[in-house]
């Protein structure tokens, strides 16, 4: 059964003019979640404990954080934007 998908205020901010892209990667996310195999072919990639990463296109990255049965996208972003997201945490 496919995790269910949450998104927080400040994500649906960072994606605004990008929805369809974002949604198709959360789907294929949603989709491939929790299978390791699948995982690569989504670039899915796990960036601190709890918190993975996969892209929408090169530049774009989207986050989200992993909990029992739900995922929940926190922020997008390039790979500085990601950084410093992360080290804001």
């Amino acid at each position: 059964m496919p995790c269910a998908i949450k998104t927080s205020p400040r994500f649906r901010k960072c994606i605004a003019g990008k929805e369809a892209d974002a949604l198709a990667a959360m789907q294929k996310v949603q989709e491939g979640f929790g299978r390791p195999h699948v995982h690569a072919g989504f670039s899915i990639r796990k960036i601190a404990p709890d918190v993975f990463e996969c892209r929408t296109d090169l530049k774009t990255r989207l986050v989200f954080i992993a909990q029992k049965g739900i995922l929940t996208f926190d922020f997008a972003g390039n790979h500085r934007d990601v950084q410093n997201y992360l080290r804001g945490r």
